[in-house]
């Protein structure tokens, strides 16, 4: 990663109804128990809208439509550049409003919310989360439809009564063509209710994508200061950062937006905002899913209550990640690998002591202050998780800072796996270059199948030091490791970032090759290739 005053600067999308991906295990392993060889392809509905009030650090609209506060017809207000309108309601982040992120709705009396667009494929069912707003006494309310841009509403369903709890309603729709919603608050008086999350599965008939899934981790911190590593962003959350103060961050969401069914072989990596969305559009237009998983979302494995557990993917990516995993957590992935899953693990710079001055003008990339950055978060795991301590892939990371612009020092034998990932179906990886990373030193004996892919100029190719990227198997999964994030990064995302198109942007031409590196590695191993 690019080093700016020690701090640098995860789309797919879809979401999962039912969600068994194929990790059919090609390796000549023992085989471990309960392996998901039979996964296959996963039956998924697009998402036409997903609108959470996720508005930023201040609210469009903050007043009911009451005179003399407001309009008597409700006010327009832009989400995600889309115009809805808002009548006796308002977008709240009180601490009596119940919400999943930071902001949700609020409606009294019998105001409503008005979708003032069409979605162009239908509906098969829409979710809405609902709540009293603090103490306030249950309301009923419903939700409407309408097929002609507002011209008649029909509603979905019966009246729903909202509670003290947030909880999650669906209506089933099935309609096709032009459609847009209203929700209405119809009884309660004065009483508030809190909406947020609604969600328009389509019902056009698209045909989903047959390929693996990839989750993006997004709840180590990988935004923590300068720091974007997320397919796609909406809403706020404050984030520490090492230097002492607070910093607001895009929060990433599940099902990134706009859908994935408007990506095609010519869409642009700006289709979804985040530092490594090329990575995840790349992977879209191969037929593969990506989703990301947010801020305060559970990492597990074997979990049939949690839809994202680690089961339920091929691939598991964590970029940068800047808390240390917690016990179950590590047990979840190393279970999830040793099954037959994929771990794709990038790290930053860092030094050998996270305080005071390193003699060689080594700095530490720990972007939240919790004492931790991403080299010590990935030794922790392989160190520490009560299942295998002894370097269980077959390495370890080391507490340096380098630059190297770019290595030519590539693996040319006979290692199959080496092969599929340096010149697979994305295109040949001859070049790797690190804007302030850390490298591995590889112990073979440990684990016989890790094979390093770059080492530093001043190594030797087929050393066990200065190693920049790997490859290594665990059980019935995979793993790959590269020491620096900023190959992996677009050089787009959050605006107040430092970001830096490591990913195909490099001067001069012909640079790095890290495209193919990273798409590659991801499908080999999601056992694709």
């Amino acid at each position: 990663m690019l080093r700016f005053n020690n701090s640098k600067g995860i789309y797919v999308a879809c979401l999962v109804a039912s969600l068994v991906v194929g990790c059919n295990s090609t390796d000549n392993l023992t085989p471990a128990v309960n392996d998901f060889s039979a996964r296959g392809s996963a039956k998924l509905q697009a998402i036409s809208l997903n609108e959470g009030f996720e508005v930023g650090s201040t609210s469009p609209k903050t007043a009911y439509d009451v005179a003399p506060t407001g309009s008597s017809s409700g006010d327009n207000v832009t989400l995600q550049t889309k115009s809805w309108n808002l009548y006796d309601a308002l977008i709240g982040n009180l601490s009596g409003d119940k919400k999943a992120g930071s902001w949700s709705a609020r409606i009294r009396n019998t105001g409503k919310i008005t979708m003032l667009f069409d979605v162009t494929s239908g509906a098969s069912t829409v979710t809405v989360k609902h709540a009293t707003y603090g103490t306030d006494g249950p309301s009923q309310w419903g939700l409407w439809y309408s097929g002609n841009g507002g011209g008649s509403w029909t509603q979905s369903g019966s009246n729903v009564t909202s509670g003290s709890t947030l909880q999650t309603q669906t209506f089933t729709l099935n309609v096709t063509g032009n459609v847009r919603i209203e929700i209405r608050k119809l009884t309660g008086g004065s009483d508030r209710v809190n909406f947020d999350d609604i969600v328009i599965n389509d019902n056009g008939g698209t045909n989903p994508p047959t390929g693996k899934s990839f989750l993006f981790d997004a709840t180590k911190r990988e935004n923590a200061g300068s720091a974007d590593w997320q397919i796609d962003a909406d809403g706020t959350e404050s984030v520490p950062i090492y230097t002492g103060g607070t910093t607001v961050e895009t929060k990433a969401q599940r099902v990134p937006t706009p859908s994935y069914t408007g990506i095609t072989a010519s869409t642009s990596e700006t289709y979804w905002k985040g530092a490594i969305s090329a990575w995840a559009v790349d992977l879209v237009k191969r037929g593969n899913l990506v989703e990301s998983l947010p801020n305060g979302a559970s990492i597990t494995y074997g979990n049939a209550s949690n839809p994202q557990d680690l089961s339920n993917y091929a691939v598991y990516v964590v970029v940068e990640p800047n808390r240390l995993f917690t016990a179950a957590e590590k047990t979840a992935i190393m279970n999830f690998v040793s099954n037959g899953g994929g771990l794709m693990m990038i790290a930053d710079h860092t030094a050998p002591s996270l305080t005071g001055t390193d003699p060689n003008g080594y700095t530490p990339s720990d972007r939240d202050g919790d004492g931790n950055d991403s080299p010590r978060v990935w030794n922790d795991l392989m160190s520490n998780n009560g299942i295998n301590n002894n370097k269980p892939f077959g390495f370890v990371v080391d507490y340096i800072d380098i630059d190297e612009q770019p290595t030519t020092k590539v693996y040319t034998g006979a290692n199959t796996n080496a092969q599929k990932v340096l010149g697979g179906i994305a295109g040949t990886a001859s070049k790797l270059a690190f804007y302030a990373g850390c490298t591995a030193t590889l112990y073979p004996a440990n684990n016989a199948n890790v094979q390093g892919l770059f080492w530093r100029m001043s190594s030797s190719v087929g050393s066990t030091t200065g190693v920049m990227a790997l490859l290594s198997t665990y059980g019935n999964g995979r793993i790959v490791f590269v020491g620096d994030s900023s190959p992996a990064d677009d050089g787009t995302g959050d605006t107040n970032d430092n970001l830096f198109n490591g990913w195909s942007g490099d001067a001069p031409s012909g640079y790095t090759s890290h495209p193919a590196l990273h798409i590659n590695a991801s499908l080999w191993l999601a056992k694709i290739q």
